[in-house]
């Protein structure tokens, strides 16, 4: 199943289309990012860990490359995803505030970001159907 994901209309606009993964390999990605787009993008995610939302990154994605951002098979159904550009602009269209770090991150909660030294960014909620495993693909305009 495919689903189009609308996108900020920036310079580097890009269309991500998510898919539950089905490749099988022995080190297989539960939750997977694959950068289809033109640029390397810098990717966070959140979901919820133990009753609470916990965000953590960076991960950055060459073009044509995939990282594995969460390796355990997925017990969320919802994971959230921010995305950036190479001039730090955001690229999906987010709706739910959480914190992220200018620097490598794992940050429990998502309440009062400035004052615990954190920024606030707007994360794209993605819906994995309550399957294991997903792979978010983003891509250029019209490469859906």
């Amino acid at each position: 199943m495919t689903r189009k994901i609308p996108l900020r209309n920036t310079a580097l606009a890009a269309l991500a289309c998510v898919a539950p993964a089905t490749f099988a390999a022995p080190a297989r990605a539960e939750f997977a990012v694959c950068n289809q787009s033109f640029d390397v993008i810098n990717v966070a995610i959140a979901q919820l860990v133990d009753s609470q939302f916990q965000t953590e990154g960076w991960w950055t994605i060459g073009t044509n490359q995939c990282a594995n951002v969460i390796k355990e098979e997925l017990t969320n159904r919802y994971i959230y995803v921010y995305a950036t550009d190479v001039f730090g602009q955001p690229i999906l269209d987010g709706t739910v505030s959480m914190c992220i770090g200018a620097k490598a991150f794992e940050i429990e909660g998502i309440e009062n970001c400035w004052e615990r030294g954190h920024r606030a960014a707007m994360f794209h909620e993605v819906d994995t159907q309550a399957t294991v495993r997903w792979t978010l693909f983003i891509t250029p305009p019209g490469g859906g």
